[in-house]
C-alpha cells in the first residue's frame, strides 16, 4: 500500500511538471491509535508523538523516527546508561591495574625477588630498631646505677635527663619497630594479592590463545 501510495504521489508529480521536487518527494507512515496504517506527504496528524517511518521515492524505507520517550521510559534509560558506563569505568580500572601489574613483574619469579627484597629491607630495619633499644638500654643502666645512690633524694638534674632521653629513644624506636611490623603485613598481604591476580591473568590469557 505504501509503495503504490509512492509511485501514484511520484507519477502526479511528473503529470505535474514538477521534476525537480521529485527527488525530495517524501511518504510519512505511522499506525494510528486503531493499529491502522495512516500515510501523507507531509507527517499525518495522527502519527504526531508515535513512531512513523520516512519512504524514499521508490517507495522503499529510508528512515525509522521512534517514539518520543515518556518520563518514565527515559528516566530507565538514564539508569541503564549510567550502570553502562559504571561497568565500562571498572572495566576500564581493571585493564589499567593489570596492565600497571604486568608491566611491573614479567613472571611468577619476579614476583618472588620483590616480595624477598621487600620483606628483606623491613626485617633489616626491624633488627637496627632492636639493637638500637639494647644499646639505649645499656647506656640508661649507667644512669640507673647512679640513681641508686639518690634513693628517696631529688635526681640531679644530668642523671633525670639521661634517663628520660632514653626512655624516649627507647619508646621511638618501639614506634618504628611496630611500624615496620605491620608494613611487614601489608607487604606479604600486597604480595599474595600481586601473585593472584598475575596468575589470574596469565589464566585469561591461556583461554583466549
Amino acid at each position: 500500500m505504501a509503495l503504490r501510495t509512492a509511485l501514484r504521489f511520484g507519477l502526479l508529480l511528473v503529470v505535474m511538471g514538477a521534476g525537480p521536487v521529485v527527488a525530495a518527494a517524501r511518504i510519512y507512515c505511522c499506525h494510528d491509535e486503531s493499529g491502522k496504517q495512516v500515510c501523507g506527504d507531509i507527517l499525518p496528524s495522527a502519527c504526531y508523538g508515535r513512531a512513523y517511518r520516512e519512504l524514499g521515492q521508490s517507495g522503499r524505507t529510508s528512515r525509522v523516527v521512534e517514539a518520543p520517550l515518556t518520563a518514565e521510559q527515559r528516566a530507565a534509560r538514564a539508569a541503564d546508561e549510567r550502570q553502562r558506563q559504571e561497568r565500562q569505568r571498572v572495566l576500564d580500572e581493571q585493564r589499567r591495574k593489570d596492565q600497571a601489574l604486568l608491566n611491573t613483574y614479567g613472571s611468577v619469579k619476579d614476583i618472588e625477588v620483590m616480595r624477598n627484597r621487600a620483606e628483606s629491607n623491613l626485617a633489616a630495619s626491624i633488627k637496627a630498631a632492636e639493637e638500637r633499644i639494647a644499646e639505649i638500654r645499656k647506656h640508661r643502666k649507667k644512669f640507673e646505677n647512679e640513681a641508686e645512690f639518690y634513693k628517696n633524694r631529688t635526681l640531679p638534674a644530668e642523671v633525670a635527663k639521661g634517663l628520660r632521653d632514653a626512655d624516649y629513644e627507647i619508646r621511638a624506636q618501639e614506634s618504628v619497630i611496630d611500624s615496620k611490623r605491620k608494613d611487614m603485613e601489608a607487604t606479604r598481604l600486597k604480595y599474595d594479592e600481586d601473585l593472584r591476580r598475575f596468575l589470574d591473568i596469565e589464566k585469561r590469557a591461556a583461554e583466549r590463545r
